[in-house]
């Protein structure tokens, strides 16, 4: 599902024109963004959080000609389903 399909798929759960859930969805993932860049986290219950993970310096190899690289240190947007959505996933309704 591409954005222009999640957000006819919003308009039409939430019963919201179109304009209405794109600006929804923009609102959602601008404020998720916003408070993973202050490193801090946004649990939804029963559907997962978003939160950051610090990602240490490694060494690694350039795949065109092989040469040793160094990959920087790194903080990164990680996501931790749920149970919920993992047991929906998984055809476990309960």
């Amino acid at each position: 599902m591409n954005r222009a399909e999640l957000v006819d798929a919003i308009a039409k759960e939430a019963k919201l024109s179109k304009a209405d859930a794109d600006r929804a969805l923009k609102a959602f993932t601008g404020t998720v963004s916003k408070e993973l860049k202050k490193k801090g986290k946004v649990q939804l219950v029963g559907f997962g959080t978003f939160e950051t993970s610090k990602r240490a310096a490694r060494k690694g190899k350039n795949p065109q000609t092989g040469e040793a690289i160094k990959i920087p240190a790194a903080t990164v947007p990680k996501f931790k389903a749920g149970k919920a959505l993992k047991d929906l996933v998984n055809g476990n309704k309960k």
